[in-house]
């Protein structure tokens, strides 16, 4: 509440414009000043409310009552009506924007654009609430009626009508867990919900109803060729229609009579004729000189470093470097004297020179690509300063560390003590500039690599020339340079040419600058100096400091080059700065933008007006007309435009023309903006060690329409954007390092920024920090916008902000943002001398290392180019598509395992029809043979049973059913144990008592608040009449903190089994017919569905002599199990096989390898155990767990090698990753890569498939899963693009049938023919056991015929997905093997965009985004796509995983996703199979139960 009082007092102490008016002028200043603190972080924004009201109240009126929404308007208008008289506001009209991207007409059009969009509401994100508050009990799961959803997507007719008469939708507050909203919202459809997770969803829905700026482009054949096409050109975009342009000639480079033939003749020549004359004077960071170098000491100590380099340094008696090599000079930007002098100290000894940034740590931005560039041109030598080198982060040899990705380096401090003074007789040879490399400038592309430019000796002296004769340069002229002296114009003017012609260059550091920006003014004032050389930064800083000093003269400048007049942006701070000190002497005519390039060197330069140049120009663009490449001169009043400023004219002796940007190089139109291609002896040479970037960059031949070249000189590309314009004027519209192509529009970031920045940011974000670039997502470039946001800045504040930007960037440039995200202060990464370091910012996004603390995703507006959702098309008739399959030579997809009744062998337990006879034969047959062993954690034998144990303990449990539970034969009876004997002895009890058994898993000691219900359901719907349990479950049942779960006086009569008497003879019950019902199997589906089903008893027996004769057991086999004993197959394997085969178990409960993980796999090795069975989740905690200690376990004599086959008892798709890592890691212990497959079980079948010991390996198939969306197979070979591994699911039982069936027609379908799996088999389920009895419902579940081809026999419908293939292999009979593929549940699979999606396919692609997914769900709800992940890492990261998620969905499946939660590790249900349960989590995401992180809506 704190806040909104804060905000509410600021409107109530907001001026009308009236009174803003009548304000006295000493007041608007001081107001004025506190904006500019504000605005430049000197002050928080609570003191300036303070501050600010304290000054206003005196003036204030009471306005009480009036509504604050009317006084807000009023702040919005006093802020754009600023008073005419006072001259600081004059000055500061906007002091919320950077004022390099400020135009006032810019601004307007913006605020235009926003004004359109007010009504507009947009969700926004929430995150984490504290943890403290509860979370409401009453959260209920929505009713059933969100089963049909309606179509938001934009695509039905219907769904694009907007509700205008609907009240406004209330801002979203975070609402406290616990908090009960009495009103009753709607979805889209109507369907009350109450959550607040779906009143975002629903404001969410809101924004997606309405229409698309641009309309959907309808797509995509179902083809298999290229899914998404690329946009297809609008027919009425502006073309070019001017004559195809000329190329331009800069003046002839005049003819000096005394001109030096190279650079170094020139430095001997000031060197030894005006040795007192200054070269270069260095200041410290207060402004005062420290040290000024002359042209004598300059030629002295670069001969001192060079005789030093070439002469003292060496290896074994070998010189260390030899003319030619390269050396790296380390220098920082406050010693330009100490890397002037290495530098031509360098020259002097012919070395090359490669400058580059000091690095400052192991990770400064950038760095790594330095390090690669320093590699390829073999640097094994750096030069530095001395206080430099000792600031360097050192290794603990006290050696200088070597940086990531750098090669070694030798470093070399030239300070004057590490020199020496040469022999009189050593002179430096001093060549005719010949056409060996002078120097190498490093430059960093648009995808953040560095390359190396090489200038030659002639290029070098060729560019100073014409750099004098352009700026008309004299000897001992005083030149002020404010950049950075290492490279560009920085090193061009103020290191080369000044030498050339004897001037004298202040040096200003860019520390002094950040201290005081007015320093480089007060350096003209004081030198007199006649040029300074800045960029339009440095103007701009200086405007914001300009008020402190009154006695300052710009008259000296002849000159004011502006080195980065490309950026368009860069006329509003000439103009604002020509505004300001004009007064202070500065002639218009004085400020000389230019362009230039690391490849083209200077382009063009705007001339001083002594050379009699035509007047400069300004062009007012269309910026539609400029995204299609295209000039369009626009009037003023037009919202969308750009003003550029020219660059003056072509460089002395360059010939310059424009050519298309891709493709050939195709001369331009007139009227046509494309790349500046020059072509000059001043232009750099090659990408050093990059021959065919540099053919296509720096030997381009342009050519006309025609086809034939325009002049036999090569020429160069300079990356720079724009057109030559009248009067011959260069003109600059952006950089290819800028340029964003989206839906085949070309855009410019410097732009996009201009608009951002537009938006009143002064209040979230720091003008001069935001980064624009394009990432490639799904065919086409998609627009991020990166800012750093203020740390007083609100949520909500920053959220409205965000949502203004994009609708501005939209209208404006009619162009979507993909992503936007802020991040904290001071995080993004930096440039050396300060902005942004953009391709390092992208790098960090593209890799989810941001950390972002806000993010807006707008893939719906943005991505156009989805293929177009697919129609059904009418089902093909069951009898043509056997025909079909007939005509094309393929078999309908069928297979069998082998025949029971035909496998002969000494199968004792075949004579006997009960489960409880063949226990009692054992017991007489066999009675002290050892059945069952159940270990600990501690791998010690806990408990075990004999056949006779087993047989008196199931006796007593019986007795008491039917003398202490007075029980009936049919009675129900819920068992609930922990795996164990107990388990077993009491299910046989109940057989021997003629009561039905049902296994539950107890409830969770710690946990009693969710897994008790589950416990009390299945009780409930069994219909049981009776609990047998333990003595410590029993009054786990009837505690008190049960009861504040479920209704504990509701339970059935509960007997415990601990200490049962002994009995006298039992007459054992006899079911009148093996079809009676032997026991219920219930388990919860993935889906989240109870489903119980019945099991008779000769299909039990069926069951137990499949899985005996498909693994070959024996009384005198040992198997190993570690599986949940309470359904499906893991029930059958742990109570029911060992009994039938007489085999012993060695069962090991899962729950004890929490704390033991290693204890399955040794007991697997310690009974030398030849079969074994597992679930997933045990699969997984070994790999996990195990995973990097084999070397331990091997030292423990854990040897794995006598496992012939394990087998993962699944009720899913093979997990074939998991399986492939459990084999590789475990190789090591011995284990077979062939031992480990998969089972296939479902409710109407316990066991489908099991691999078993006998029959070919399981085999490995590639589908591509673009046809398994359409539900078609499509075999690729492996490493595909869109490729999806499937492993077969275990072979097909012995008497089990499987066909593969169409869903809609029930027709059969061919070989590899994707379809349900059907089964028919004597141990089928006989129906599912429901407490109402409606059977009907799912008859065809379990008893189901085709509808053509074989119409006699009944199958089971599994649910499931699958298909049949023939391979190659041959199986045990001599018949050729035919595997069954399981793809995935048929109920688990996304109907979306008409086509189908297993979640699991999904799931893998968001997983493998980003190190710190640990888990993810997807789900739909209402037609979104809900995507939830488990971060593993720091909260920090939570946000990075937002645009990733998006990016891989959209890249792999097509689909856009709607929400992204992030959630803690363990928020994901997962059930004791290790299978997620995704409706769970919806249930929990929609009752706002799942404790995000952060949810973040695509908008």
């Amino acid at each position: 509440m704190a806040e909104r009082n804060s905000t509410g007092l600021l409107m109530m102490l907001e001026p009308s414009p009236a009174i803003a008016m009548s304000l006295p002028v000493e007041v608007r200043e001081k107001l004025a000043e506190l904006e500019l603190e504000l605005s430049e972080g000197d002050i928080t924004q609570k003191g300036y409310e303070k501050k600010r009201a304290k000054l206003l109240a005196p003036y204030i009126p009471q306005i009480q009552g009036v509504e604050p929404s009317l006084q807000k308007e009023n702040r919005i208008q006093m802020s754009q009506a600023a008073p005419p008289g006072s001259k600081h506001n004059k000055s500061r009209a906007t002091n919320t924007r950077d004022e390099r991207f400020r135009s006032d007409l810019h601004t307007e059009a913006v605020h235009a654009a926003l004004a359109k969009y007010k009504e507009r509401k947009m969700p926004m994100p929430s995150k984490r609430r504290s943890v403290l508050v509860q979370s409401s009990v009453e959260a209920c799961t929505p009713p059933d009626n969100h089963a049909a959803p309606p179509d938001v997507t934009g695509l039905l007719e219907h769904s694009l009508h907007v509700d205008r008469d609907r009240p406004p939708v209330a801002s979203v507050k975070v609402v406290p867990r616990g908090y009960n909203h009495s009103g009753v919202m709607e979805t889209a459809d109507g369907v009350p919900v109450n959550s607040r997770v779906s009143y975002k969803i629903q404001q969410l829905l809101n924004t997606l109803k309405r229409p698309k700026r641009p309309s959907l482009r309808e797509f995509f054949i179902d083809d298999f060729e290229e899914l998404v096409d690329v946009q297809q050109p609008d027919p009425n975009q502006p073309k070019a229609e001017g004559n195809q342009m000329s190329p331009l000639a800069g003046e002839p480079l005049g003819v000096v009579t005394n001109w030096p033939p190279s650079l170094l003749a020139s430095l001997q020549r000031w060197g030894i004729t005006q040795p007192r004359s200054p070269c270069l004077t260095a200041l410290d960071n207060a402004g005062k000189p420290v040290y000024t170098l002359t042209y004598g000491k300059l030629w002295t100590r670069s001969q001192k470093l060079a005789f030093t380099l070439l002469n003292k340094l060496s290896t074994r008696n070998e010189p260390l470097l030899l003319p030619g090599d390269r050396v790296a000079l380390v220098f920082p930007n406050s010693d330009p004297v100490m890397f002037m002098v290495a530098f031509y100290g360098c020259l002097l000894a012919e070395l090359i020179p490669v400058p580059i940034e000091v690095p400052l740590t192991r990770k400064d931005a950038g760095s790594q690509q330095i390090g690669f560039l320093l590699g390829s041109c073999g640097v094994t030598l750096a030069l530095t300063t001395d206080a430099c080198q000792k600031g360097l982060p050192k290794a603990q040899t006290g050696e200088v560390v070597t940086f990531k990705g750098w090669p070694r380096l030798l470093w070399f401090v030239t300070d004057g003590k590490h020199v020496v003074k040469p022999p009189k007789d050593w002179h430096p040879t001093i060549r005719e500039a010949n056409n060996e490399i002078a120097y190498i400038e490093y430059k960093t592309s648009k995808e953040g690599s560095t390359m190396g430019i090489t200038v030659s000796h002639p290029a070098m002296l060729a560019h100073c020339h014409a750099l004098t004769q352009a700026c008309g340069y004299t000897e001992a002229e005083t030149i002020c340079n404010v950049l950075d002296f290492k490279r560009d114009a920085g090193l061009w003017h103020g290191v080369l040419t000044s030498v050339m012609t004897r001037m004298h260059v202040i040096s200003i550091p860019y520390s002094l600058m950040k201290v005081n920006p007015l320093s480089w003014i007060q350096k003209v004032h004081t030198y007199k100096a006649r040029v300074a050389v800045v960029k339009s930064r440095d103007m701009h800083w200086s405007l914001l400091a300009q008020r402190d000093q009154r006695d300052i003269s710009l008259s000296s400048l002849r000159m004011l080059i502006v080195t980065d007049g490309a950026n368009p942006w860069s006329i509003s701070s000439c103009d604002a700065f020509l505004n300001v000190f004009q007064a202070r002497g500065l002639r218009p005519e004085v400020i000389c933008p230019c362009a230039s390039s690391a490849e083209g060197m200077t382009v063009a330069i705007r001339r001083p007006p002594e050379s009699g140049v035509p007047p400069p120009g300004k062009a007012v663009l269309s910026m539609s007309g400029l995204s299609h490449s295209v000039i369009r001169v626009d009037t003023e009043e037009k919202l969308s435009v750009l003003t550029v400023q020219d660059v003056g004219q072509v460089m002395p002796g360059a010939l310059v023309c424009v050519v298309r940007v891709e493709g050939t190089p195709y001369l331009c139109q007139t009227d046509e903006v494309g790349e500046i291609c020059v072509s000059s002896g001043s232009t750099g040479v090659a990408y050093y060690g990059l021959p065919g970037m540099t053919k296509n960059t720096f030997q381009t031949i342009p050519v006309r329409a025609s086809g034939g070249p325009i002049s036999g000189r090569p020429f160069t590309r300079t990356s720079l954007l724009g057109f030559v314009g009248p009067d011959n004027l260069v003109f600059i519209v952006g950089r290819m390092d800028g340029l964003m192509t989206v839906c085949g529009r070309r855009h410019n970031a410097d732009d996009v920024v201009a608009t951002a920045l537009a938006v009143e940011p002064m209040k979230f974000v720091y003008r001069g920090r935001i980064a624009v670039f394009s990432v490639s997502v799904l065919h086409d470039e998609r627009i991020v916008v990166v800012a750093e946001q203020r740390p007083d800045a609100s949520e909500e504040g920053s959220f409205q902000w965000m949502s203004r930007v994009l609708q501005a960037i939209d209208s404006i440039h009619q162009v979507g943002v993909y992503c936007l995200a802020l991040v904290p202060a001071n995080t993004m990464p930096k440039a050396p001398l300060g902005g942004i370091h953009i391709s390092e910012t992208k790098q960090r996004f593209l890799e989810g290392a941001l950390h972002p603390c806000n993010v807006l995703m707008c893939p719906h507006s943005c991505v156009t180019n989805l293929p177009k959702p697919r129609q059904k098309q009418p089902e093909v008739g069951p009898a043509s598509m056997i025909v079909g399959n007939l005509v094309a030579g393929k078999r309908i997809a069928q297979a069998c395992g082998r025949d029971v009744a035909q496998l002969e062998d000494n199968d004792q337990a075949r004579k006997f029809l009960y489960m409880q006879d063949v226990l009692q034969w054992r017991a007489q047959a066999t009675p002290d043979h050892p059945l069952f062993l159940v270990l600990n954690a501690k791998g010690t034998v806990s408990s075990t049973a004999s056949c006779l144990q087993l047989q008196k303990r199931a006796e007593r449990v019986a007795m008491a059913l039917i003398e202490k539970g007075r029980l009936n034969p049919g009675d129900h009876v819920a068992l609930v144990y922990p795996p164990g004997i107990d388990l077993i002895a009491t299910f046989y009890g109940c057989l021997y008592a003629g009561c039905v058994p049902v296994t539950v898993r107890p409830p969770h000691p710690q946990n009693l608040a969710t897994t008790l219900p589950t416990v009390k359901m299945i009780v409930e719907v069994s219909k049981s009449v009776c609990i047998l349990t333990t003595q410590a479950i029993m009054k786990l049942l009837k505690s008190k903190e049960a009861a504040a779960a479920v209704d504990v006086k509701s339970w059935p009569m509960v007997l415990d089994t601990d200490d049962l008497p002994r009995t006298k003879r039992l007459q054992i019950y006899k079911p009148p017919t093996p079809e009676m019902l032997a026991y219920l199997d219930f388990s919860v589906s993935t889906m989240g569905i109870l489903a119980g089903v019945k099991m008779s008893h000769a299909a039990t027996s069926a069951l137990c002599r499949s899985i005996k004769l498909q693994c070959e057991l024996y009384p005198s086999r040992q198997i190993a199990i570690c599986l949940d004993p309470y359904c499906g197959l893991g029930f059958a394997l742990w109570c029911l096989s060992s009994v039938y085969s007489g085999h012993q178990s060695i069962l090991v409960p899962p729950l004890e390898l929490d704390s033991n993980v290693s204890l399955w796999l040794s007991a697997v090795s310690q009974y030398k155990v030849r079969i074994t069975f597992c679930s997933y989740s045990v699969m997984e905690m070994c790999t996990k767990g195990l995973g990097t200690q084999t070397e331990t376990l091997r030292l423990r004599n854990i040897n794995l090698s006598c496992v012939r086959t394990c087998m993962v008892v699944a009720e899913e798709r093979p997990r074939i990753t998991l399986t492939q890592s459990f084999s590789k890691i475990f190789k090591d212990l011995g284990l077979s890569p062939r031992a480990v497959s998969t089972t296939f079980g479902c409710r109407v079948n316990m066991a489908v498939c099991l691999q078993g010991t006998s029959g070919p390996d399981p085999t490995t198939v590639y589908l591509d899963m673009r046809a398994l969306r359409h539900e078609r197979v499509r075999m690729v070979e492996r490493g595909s693009p869109h490729s999806l591994s499937l492993m077969e699911s275990g072979k097909i039982l012995p008497g089990v049938k499987v066909v593969i069936a169409n869903t809609e027609t029930k027709g059969p379908l061919g070989d590899s023919h994707l379809g349900e799996v059907w089964v028919s088999s004597p141990h089928n389920a006989t129906g599912y056991y429901t407490v109402y009895g409606e059977d009907a419902l799912h008859a065809d579940h379990f008893n189901t015929k085709l509808s053509f081809g074989d119409t006699q026999t009944v199958w089971a419908r599994t649910g499931y997905l699958g298909f049949l293939r023939r391979t190659e292999l041959t199986d045990a009979s001599g018949e050729r093997h035919d595997a069954l593929y399981v793809v995935g549940s048929l109920d688990e699979t996304l109907e979306l965009r008409g086509m189908r999606y297993h979640p699991i396919d999904i799931e893998t692609s968001v997983i493998r985004s980003h190190k710190s997914i640990a888990e993810c769900a997807v789900f739909t709800w209402t037609n979104l796509l809900v995507v939830v992940v488990e971060l593993s890492g720091s909260e920090q990261e939570a946000l990075d995983l937002v645009p990733l998620v998006t990016n891989v969905v959209l890249e792999d499946h097509y689909l856009i996703v709607g929400v992204v939660v992030v959630v803690d590790p363990g928020v994901i249900p997962i059930n004791s199979r290790g299978e997620k349960q995704r409706m769970h989590l919806r249930d929990g995401f929609l009752a706002d139960q799942l404790d995000p992180i952060y949810v973040a809506y695509n908008m």
